[in-house]
């Protein structure tokens, strides 16, 4: 598994982080398991996706999430 099956191209899905070109964006894979969905039951329903492809979301998004602390900004 690779965060490189992740790939960012202004022509598809406006730009957003999607699943190796394809027109799955990252979001979509992590909502389907947010909302219950098994990574089994995402293969299932979309046969383009692969399991190491639901890896690498979860990866890009835990590498996303990584940051040291976060400061209020105050206007």
């Amino acid at each position: 598994m690779s965060i490189s099956r992740i790939t960012l191209d202004p022509n598809i899905c406006h730009g957003k982080p999607c699943v190796r070109g394809l027109r799955y964006p990252v979001t979509f894979v992590l909502d389907l398991l947010g909302s219950g969905m098994s990574p089994v039951e995402i293969l299932s329903d979309y046969p383009d996706l692969e399991s190491d492809d639901i890896q690498a979301c979860l990866q890009f998004a835990a590498r996303l999430s990584d940051f040291k602390s976060v400061a209020r900004a105050t206007a």
